[in-house]
């Protein structure tokens, strides 16, 4: 099935764009607590991430992989790579080039560890063979997401929502973020942004499988979406509100919310007058990989070459660096991304040859 949800690709541009200001907020000029509260939680978008790429999955993938069987996953894995390894790449060489220019200069620094370059190359960093983030930090996330993509077929080989009754589904994400709640607690810890080396596989993971029940749900309500919208977007507000008033734990009411904040805007999209599917939002949603993955290294490149204190960066120097993300976002979307992608995916497969048997040429 091929929807787009121009709502939801709008939602993941907003997204893309707070984990943009979480990553400089600590070189900001002082903002209302408000804003700086939220600008805090920035890390917590990539839950949002999680759980959509599971959702768009989901409804784009399952029925080719249910009616392929298993001879489509490997068009499904390479579809999926084509999607993320060619910028993560550019990126990574971006991140080369400042390690070696660094190294040259005599300042030498730890976020470039080289040993670990070729874990990063092949996206395995965030599999449990590093203590920290390095290079790239938000590329952790693709690392998971890798693993999510080679366990999704498994899941829909597996289980096949549509045929799933609306409460068992119900039933199944709620234990779902239960489990993710357990997880988090034996580890002791109350942050889903904490212990990301560790944490960080199965955090997107159960959040991605969360995605697809998600899906599931959306096609049982998209007929008669109201109602259901509306709960879900109430369900979301009341979890928050929970959350930021103290009661409901950060790894419980946050993915929770977001699922149901997920489902909301899926059933109200396309609907008349929706504020998420104007041209501008929906474009920064269609740049927003390239916005996630190259704003770390602009910001770490943009700070050596402009800032003298990055604890106090004036608003000007805030201001052209938000400008140099998005037209390098563009860039590299219409640059790198979509004709590396495309090019990859008009790859063919060769088919290995038959040995030659007796008596044969």
């Amino acid at each position: 099935m091929k929807t787009e949800l121009r709502a939801l690709t709008a939602a993941r541009g907003i997204a893309a764009w707070l984990v943009v200001l979480f990553h400089i907020r600590q070189s900001l000029p002082a903002l209302p607590g408000p804003i700086g509260a939220v600008l805090d939680k920035g890390y917590l978008a990539v839950d949002f991430f999680f759980l959509l790429s599971g959702f768009v999955i989901w409804i784009s993938w399952s029925e080719r992989l249910r009616g392929g069987g298993p001879a489509a996953i490997p068009e499904f894995l390479r579809r999926r790579i084509a999607r993320i390894w060619p910028l993560h790449l550019v990126m990574l060489g971006f991140g080369l080039c400042l390690a070696l220019a660094l190294a040259a200069t005599g300042r030498e620094t730890p976020q470039f560890p080289l040993a670990e370059l070729p874990l990063h190359l092949a996206l395995l960093q965030n599999w449990g063979f590093t203590s920290e983030l390095a290079w790239n930090d938000p590329a952790w996330s693709i690392s998971c997401e890798l693993a999510a993509y080679l366990l999704f077929p498994l899941l829909v080989l597996t289980i096949d929502w549509r045929r799933v009754p609306t409460p068992a589904i119900l039933a199944a994400l709620a234990a779902l973020l239960m489990l993710l709640q357990v997880v988090f607690a034996a580890y002791g810890t109350i942050g889903l942004g904490e212990r990301i080396p560790r944490l960080g596989l199965l955090r997107c993971i159960l959040e991605f499988a969360c995605g697809t029940a998600v899906g599931a749900l959306w096609l049982h309500w998209r007929d008669r979406w109201r109602t259901p919208a509306l709960l879900a977007f109430a369900l979301a507000a009341l979890l928050l509100g929970g959350w930021i008033a103290g009661p409901l734990p950060e790894t419980l009411a946050v993915p929770a919310a977001f699922a149901g904040l997920l489902l909301a805007l899926a059933l109200s999209a396309g609907r008349p007058r929706n504020p998420l599917e104007v041209a501008p939002l929906h474009y920064l949603g269609e740049i927003s990989y390239a916005t996630y993955l190259s704003h770390f290294l602009l910001w770490f490149a943009f700070k050596l070459a402009f800032v003298d204190d990055p604890d106090a960066v004036r608003w000007p120097l805030i201001a052209a660096y938000l400008v140099l993300v998005l037209a390098s976002s563009a860039a590299l979307y219409h640059a790198i991304e979509r004709p590396a992608q495309r090019w990859l995916n008009r790859l063919p497969f060769r088919r290995p040859r038959r040995a030659p048997t007796a008596g044969s040429r």
